[in-house]
Order: structure tokens, then sequence, then C-alpha cells
């Protein structure tokens, strides 16, 4: 298991490498070209000027997130093959730079969901948050700007301004995709990718879509266990596998997250691992601290089932609690996340012990 965090770069990111490196836990960030929008090619000068970067602070680059799907490929557009050969010269050009993961996610519009970026918990701390009543409220070209004043002064992934413009746009782009749309895209995306993942062994780790269900009524298809285990057979390759967020697949609790870890076996490239607080069922419902006691998830059963099915692979704290008076991006201070990391490594050392018994 590699403990790492989520790091946007020197030109975006409120937190530095040096401080990451000082948590002891984290021995590595995953990490993306965020100025780079989907469709554009990475070179591979680029992408080694951000590992060098990384490497220079005491850490290492294990993989990336994300390099971002175009809605071309995601609605089948006539341009995707265009599109989809910038990401094959993409992957080549990461597996030369001896990078073997990406994660990626294939939601429509948004990336994400969430009413609210800074509710306010008992304690003071402040945390991303979901209504549904107040999606169902909300015109989907004013999403964003519902949000965009709690962003202290960063540009949130997936909420990119030029990107937000446009929603009115790609709403009409998504107009006649459905479900079945959605996988025949996804399908189509992942056989043309295949080959160059096998070449480089990259592992392609999909994202779930975020909440794991419909919001304004556009498609979800990475939600449930039945959706993915029939992405796994529908591309029956190593390299097609997931990232297992608990905290996006967790937002149904229908989900039974121990057993779809077990259901997934060899195929969860890379975790993000975070806590849910529930207060109306999963019309509301807030991110909370790491630990079992101030959520709804038993944290140490998520981190026993992955040790139990062999993972071996890169992990992070996934949004962390604003606290301390910590100004950041939503989600990705320094503080709530290094107490995150030190939380799941005590876990996993627990765990680990208890089987060396």
């Amino acid at each position: 298991m590699q403990m790492t965090m989520r790091w946007y770069g020197s030109q975006y990111d409120t937190v530095t490498l040096q401080q990451i490196r000082q948590t002891a836990y984290v021995k590595g960030v995953i990490s993306t070209l965020y100025n780079k929008m989907p469709g554009e090619l990475w070179t591979y000068e680029e992408i080694m000027a951000l590992k060098n970067e990384v490497e220079a602070a005491g850490l290492t680059l294990p993989g990336i997130e994300s390099v971002n799907i175009s809605d071309a490929i995601k609605t089948g557009a006539p341009e995707r093959d265009k599109d989809i050969d910038a990401y094959i010269k993409t992957l080549e050009n990461l597996g030369k730079a001896d990078i073997h993961m990406v994660c990626y996610n294939f939601m429509p519009v948004f990336d994400w969901t969430r009413t609210e970026l800074a509710r306010m918990r008992k304690d003071g701390s402040t945390v991303l948050a979901y209504n549904q009543k107040t999606v169902d409220s909300i015109d989907p070209a004013k999403m964003f700007d519902s949000i965009s004043n709690d962003m202290n002064g960063t540009v949130m992934p997936g909420w990119e301004p030029e990107r937000m413009a446009k929603v009115k746009q790609l709403f009409e782009e998504y107009a006649d995709i459905d479900e079945e749309k959605l996988f025949a895209n996804l399908k189509y995306f992942l056989e043309a990718i295949m080959p160059v993942c096998d070449k480089y062994d990259i592992n392609m780790a999909i994202h779930p879509d975020d909440p794991s269900w419909s919001v304004f009524g556009l498609p979800r298809i990475i939600n449930n266990k039945d959706h993915i285990m029939r992405m796994m057979k529908m591309v029956d390759n190593p390299h097609n596998g997931v990232t297992f967020c608990t905290g996006s697949y967790g937002t149904n609790l229908n989900n039974n997250l121990v057993e779809m870890i077990h259901a997934l076996k060899g195929r969860i490239h890379f975790a993000h691992i975070r806590n849910l607080q529930f207060n109306d069922g999963m019309n509301d419902f807030e991110e909370s601290a790491h630990l079992s006691s101030d959520g709804t998830f038993d944290m140490h059963a998520i981190m026993k089932a992955l040790y139990d099915t062999g993972f071996d692979g890169i992990i992070r704290p996934d949004h962390g609690r604003m606290i301390w008076g910590e100004k950041a991006m939503p989600g990705y201070g320094l503080y709530d996340r290094a107490l995150g990391a030190a939380y799941l490594c005590g876990l996993w050392e627990s765990i680990v012990k208890e089987n060396q018994r």
C-alpha cells in the first residue's frame, strides 16, 4: 500500500510539496497537468517536468489524476477519434516517463456535484455537502454560481470557469445520450486505448460517479456493483480497473462497500478513502473526518477488505474538512488530509500485524 495525496501543481495548489513530505505518512503525490483541457496532448517533456519537480522534493509520482476525457469521447461525436488518438499518445508519453496509473471519470457535464463547499459542522470545521432539494430547485446553468463564492480563490477540478460557461451547450450535446449509449462510448474508448496500456503496463482506474445517481437527468453508469462489473466484463483486461472511492460509491447507502471491494479483487488500481455523514438519508449528506465514529462507514472493515483482497496499490485520503483556520481549495487543505493519512496508515499497520501473528 502506497499512501499519497492529491496535488494540483505549484501554480494552483495552496499546499506545497514540502508540506506534504513532512506528513511522514505520505510518500508520493498523485498530480496532473492542471492547465490541460480534455482532448489535449500531454507531451513527454511536460510530464517529465512535473515528475522531476515532485522527485526533487523527495516524493514519488506513481500516478495521474486526471487525464480528462473529452465530451466528444463521452458523447460519441465525430471528433472523438481525434481526441482518442491524442489520449493514446498521452498514455504513451506517461508510459515512457515510467508512470503506470491514470485515474479518470466518465461523468457527463459535472464531474461531481455538491451544493455547499463550506457547510459548518458543530465543531466549527467546514465540509463539502449535498442536498437533493437544493439540486432540484437549481437551474443547472446556475449551478456554478451557487458554489463559486466558496472556492477560496482556487479553481475546483471539474468546475473550471471555461467549462462551466458552456453548461447549456453541454446539456444539448448530451440530450440524446442515455445509459446504454454512454456504456457503448466508454467501451469504444477503452478498446481503443487498451493496446497502449498493455504495452506500457498502464492501469486505467475509472472514478465512480459522485453522487452515485442521476443529477439533472444526466446518465450515470459507474455507480453500483452491477454497473461496474458490467464494465469490467465488457473490456475484460486487467488494465481496465477502478478507482475505489468510498465517498462516491458510499453516497448510495444501497452500495455495500466491503462486498464491492471483494467483487473487484485484482481490479482496484487506486483507492480514495473518506467518510460521510447522512442527515436525511441520501437526500442530505456531508463529508466528515476520516475516522469511523465521525461518519457512516466502518473504515477498519474497508481497509481490511482491501488487505484481504491483496490490494497493494496507490491510496490516498480523499476530501478533508477545513480545520484550524486553513484557507485552501475546498476538500484539499493540508491539515485534515494529513490526519486522514495518519489514521488510514494506523489502520493498515494494525491489520498487517494482526495477520502476521
